[in-house]
């Protein structure tokens, strides 16, 4: 459940104010704040559906004796082995290339409460295969951080273009506009985004 001082601070901008009084926003799995694993997990689920992702990932769990793809264990399958499990030869590189990351920076068991959101988007997209969107996502399901706010989401985009009449801007002329209008949603961006996913999904039942 959605703390009620959040719903509460959105509802006063009054843009977003009547889908947050018409939506509630769906629990996710936060796989206990493992940043490695969401990493993992967002990557294999990329342009895929959520059911056909969900058995590619479970295939890919099931490899390791404990259920868990530990960076070492994960650097010693082939290619070959991930596309075994239904991993493109694509997607199968970029999970290398997040276990090679952790072993080589030591992020196992990382601490990630002293860094900021910045500093995690900075120091995760050197890896090879993983974009800003992507470390956002972990940032706002992984970490629960609040005040995310993806503009690489093209529903985020659509759906802030569409609240404020920003139609007739674009390039960073829109990029400005699009950030002074969800200001008021500070500092919970995370969760107005989510709504606007809802919106979203409303749109098109």
């Amino acid at each position: 459940m959605t703390d009620p001082a959040i719903i509460e601070h959105l509802s006063r901008e009054p843009r977003i104010a009547p889908i947050v009084a018409r939506h509630t926003l769906k629990e996710r799995p936060d796989f206990d704040g493992d940043v490695y694993f969401g990493l993992l997990r967002s990557i294999t689920f990329q342009q895929l559906s959520g059911r056909a992702a969900a058995t590619i990932f479970g295939r890919f769990l099931d490899v390791f004796p404990d259920g868990y793809p530990h960076p070492r264990p994960l650097l010693d399958l082939s290619v070959a082995d991930l596309r075994a499990v239904g991993m493109s030869r694509s997607k199968a590189a970029y999970l290398h290339n997040v276990a090679e990351f952790w072993l080589e920076h030591k992020l196992i068991n990382q601490d990630w409460s002293a860094y900021s959101d910045e500093e995690i988007i900075h120091l995760l997209t050197q890896i090879k295969g993983v974009g800003k969107w992507t470390v956002e996502m972990v940032l706002m399901f992984v970490l629960h951080r609040p005040d995310l706010l993806p503009l690489d989401d093209l529903v985020v985009r659509r759906n802030l273009i569409r609240l404020f009449d920003l139609h007739h801007l674009k390039g960073k002329a829109l990029l400005r506009a699009m950030i002074e209008a969800a200001e008021p949603w500070r500092p919970y961006r995370s969760y107005a985004s989510r709504f606007l996913w809802e919106m979203e999904v409303s749109s098109s039942d």
